[in-house]
């Protein structure tokens, strides 16, 4: 027979599809935190509900395409819900719209994940309808290979792609272009329905024939009911047994087969709640890391796309490299993969929280209760002694420098007194002072004597790091006040006028300074600096500058995620791969659509999990949540091994499977 052609169309939606959702949830945390203001634990909440109603709703969608409207019409209904969702998510980026941002992000996330996690368990189906078995049995399996690369292909492409759009493109006066990263993955939904139709023609479409997901969960209800009626009664040998007078004697023997594989996948959320965190904790992480290998910069959103790959090497390399390791180790059996899965799993989240805690080694230092910090920028080329009541001795500021002290204790509310003396008498007097300093702040005065409004003054400073890893900088200009500052890159340009002391953000670049477009000299912003340059104009046309790191940058390379990536990717393959190989051939030929469903359903609780631990906020240090984490996942794999010791295969099925291959 020949090949379908219509699963060409099935394939190319899929690939569009995955490019839009994954695309869309590649950037989703930042935009969700650093557009629209949320805490990283409230992104992070927002992001798993996502999942979690995206893999719940599957069983949903299951139910719509078997039960009434078939999976054409359902695949079709509901990417249109799916493209509104997109819609409204993009719309509500884009500032001049002046749209309630936050309503059209929760209403577009919810339609999206209604549309995803509807037609995920329908997509596949689908285009396995479109073979005639079992003659086309080995087409149908290359059918599904390339399905499952359309998946992992959009992901790469998608992964690769939006954090570029994200923050390469400066748009609507920001920095970052949510709107194209969101906009560009929608056309694609929109493509991937058009795709989609224009394959209508082609496709057998089969009627909606009942769903087993329904009867399932009549026989399981019917049981429940039945046996509290009976309960005075002489008791059954199976609680399902109860059921026998509605339901056939093979469909309750077929439950109670699904019942025992679904106990032995109890532990399997847990996995899951570790897996998704690629896309919210560990971006976060990747956030403060610096992205710099060489000449390519990687944008901490788009480090993901080394689980694609690895994905896609694993799999080529199962049958060569995996499986003969895995058999020379004696872990050859489907439950040991899973027990290693999951301690892998394990392996990747210690990885994760050792590296936090050397990222927390490099955190900055931030005023807290009764501390303050004092910061004194000398921007002229004198030296000065400051004396104040602050200190028993006067501190020396030297010319074009930056005097700093991050440990001074006071009380709630202190009143500073000093002076500033210079035993040049050419150089700039500035008078004595008087300023409230409030504790938990980070205090500045800056000696600026072209200052037309005040030569000296008082700050209170940013010195953390930036939340949306783009690099701040402020220029203190003892030049004409009228004069404007250009940092100028290959891409773009910022200006700032000399009169300005605060901060701009910019983009992580090389630039080269301008004053009143006379270059003066090159310097690099890097991720998560915050920056202070000096700037004295010596003579006309002729400055001295002098760039200051108030906050030092991003210092650990982002390719120290690597290590968690690999083994949360090998985790993936061996959980991911072999728990639907095992549930199949396990499961009864009726219950292996439920089993897939169920499947699904692990994910959305393991999405539960991150939620509840995010909400409760257990933790005030990641590192520690990271290593809860892998301590609960060495738990839940002893449970698991312990279920797995006590689980007796399904032999029956087996033999029925062999049977019918025969």
């Amino acid at each position: 027979l020949p090949y379908p052609i219509s699963v060409l169309f099935i394939i190319s939606c899929e690939f569009c599809e995955r490019f839009n959702y994954l695309g869309m949830r590649t950037v989703l945390v930042f935009y969700l935190s650093r557009h629209l203001g949320y805490t990283d634990d409230a992104a992070t909440i927002l992001f798993h509900m996502c999942a979690m109603f995206s893999f719940m709703l599957c069983i949903l969608g299951a139910i719509i395409a078997d039960s009434w409207l078939g999976k054409f019409k359902t695949i079709l209904y509901l990417s249109m819900v799916y493209i509104c969702g997109c819609t409204l998510l993009t719309l509500g980026a884009i500032g001049p719209l002046q749209l309630p941002a936050n309503t059209f992000t929760l209403v577009g996330l919810f339609c999206i994940s209604l549309g995803a996690g509807g037609i995920k368990p329908c997509v596949a189906s689908f285009g396995g309808d479109q073979f005639k078995m079992p003659q086309q049995l080995k087409q149908l399996t290359a059918f599904f290979s390339l399905f499952y690369f359309a998946i992992n292909a959009g992901s790469f492409v998608s992964v690769s792609i939006t954090p570029i759009l994200r923050e390469d493109v400066h748009c609507f006066g920001e920095l970052s272009c949510y709107p194209l990263a969101f906009g560009v993955p929608a056309v694609l939904m929109v493509m991937a329905l058009v795709v989609f139709l224009l394959g209508s023609r082609l496709y057998i479409i089969k009627p909606a024939a009942g769903n087993i997901v329904v009867n399932v969960s009549r026989t399981i209800w019917t049981a429940v009911k039945t046996k509290w009626q009976q309960r005075h009664l002489k008791s059954r040998a199976h609680w399902l047994d109860y059921a026998d007078e509605q339901h056939e004697p093979q469909m309750i023997a077929d439950v109670k087969v699904l019942l025992r594989v679904l106990y032995l996948f109890l532990p399997m959320p847990l996995f899951w709640a570790l897996f998704d965190q690629q896309g919210s904790r560990w971006t976060f992480q990747a956030a403060r890391m610096d992205g710099d290998v060489g000449s390519w910069r990687i944008k901490p959103d788009q480090f993901h796309i080394v689980n694609p790959l690895l994905i896609l090497v694993l799999i080529a390399l199962k049958d060569v490299l995996m499986n003969p390791v895995l058999k020379f180790l004696h872990l050859s059996r489907p439950l040991q993969k899973l027990s290693l899965g999951g301690i892998l799993a394990g392996v990747a989240f210690i990885c994760s929280g050792l590296l936090e805690l050397q990222m927390e080694q490099h955190n900055p230092t931030l005023p807290y209760e009764n501390n303050i910090q004092l910061r004194i920028f000398n921007t002229q080329n004198c030296t000065y002694e400051f004396s104040s009541n602050l200190y028993n001795n006067s501190l020396k500021l030297l010319p074009y420098s930056v005097y700093t002290d991050k440990n001074i204790h006071v009380p709630s509310v202190y009143d500073l007194t000093y002076t500033l003396i210079s035993a040049d008498s050419s150089c700039p007097v500035f008078e004595a002072g008087r300023q409230q300093l409030t504790h938990k702040h980070a205090w500045s005065l800056i000696l600026n004597a072209r200052n037309t409004s005040s030569s000296s003054f008082w700050t209170s400073d940013f010195v953390n790091k930036p939340r949306d890893t783009y690099p701040q900088v402020r220029s203190i200009a003892n030049t004409k006040q009228t004069s404007s500052i250009r940092w100028q890159s290959s891409k773009e340009h910022f200006i700032q006028a000399a009169n300005e002391t605060k901060l701009m953000r910019m983009a992580a670049r090389n630039y080269l300074v301008y004053i009143d477009d006379i270059a003066v000299q090159g310097y690099e912003l890097r991720q998560g600096g915050v920056y202070t340059l000096l700037i004295n104009e010596l003579q006309p046309g002729s400055y001295y500058t002098k760039l200051v790191e108030v906050t030092a940058p991003n210092e650990l390379s982002m390719l120290w995620q690597l290590p968690q990536y690999v083994f949360i990717t090998l985790a993936e393959v061996l959980i991911a791969v072999t728990g639907l190989e095992f549930s199949y051939s396990q499961a009864p030929p009726s219950m292996k659509a439920v089993l897939q469903a169920c499947w699904l359903l692990t994910i959305g609780f393991g999405n539960v999990v991150v939620v509840i631990i995010a909400k409760v906020k257990m933790f005030d240090r990641q590192s520690y949540e990271f290593f809860f984490f892998s301590i609960l996942m060495f738990i839940d794999m002893l449970i698991f091994m312990w279920i797995a010791h006590k689980y007796k295969p399904n032999m029956q099925t087996e033999k029925h499977e062999d049977a019918d291959s025969s």
